[in-house]
């Protein structure tokens, strides 16, 4: 997710905090947030599929089965 759009997310975010946004701000912002989640689980997920746990016999196996 690039800088301007996480910059956009803050600066509704403290207008709705200040003053209240309108409804195609609040849409917008809702897009926004869903978008980031989504950036974010995407990342958590390539990390974790590349996680993996040893255990007492030495064995390893990933943390998430695909």
């Amino acid at each position: 997710m690039d800088k301007q759009k996480i910059e956009r997310i803050n600066f509704l975010a403290r207008k709705s905090k200040s003053e209240g946004l309108s409804d195609d701000e609040k849409n917008e912002q809702t897009a926004l947030r869903n978008e980031y989640r989504q950036y974010m689980r995407n990342g958590y997920m390539a990390e974790f599929s590349n996680t993996y746990i040893i255990d007492e016999n030495g064995n390893k196996r990933r943390l998430i089965k695909e």
